[in-house]
């Protein structure tokens, strides 16, 4: 959803190059969330999956 919210922004801009200075603010914005939960989801995979192989194993 962030994604389409973005090419959104960007459409009705007529500007998809993040690095111009009339860049919608909106998808700029948009972008940092995205990022971050993207951050986000990989720090808590990387959890998951150290104490998935910390767990003892049932016999």
């Amino acid at each position: 959803m962030i994604a389409a919210d973005i090419l959104e922004e960007e459409r009705k801009a007529g500007i998809s190059d993040p690095q111009n200075v009339a860049y919608p603010m909106l998808a700029q914005n948009l972008r940092a969330r995205r990022d971050n939960i993207r951050v986000s989801i990989a720090i808590l995979e990387s959890r998951l999956e150290k104490r998935s192989t910390e767990w003892p194993r049932a016999a």
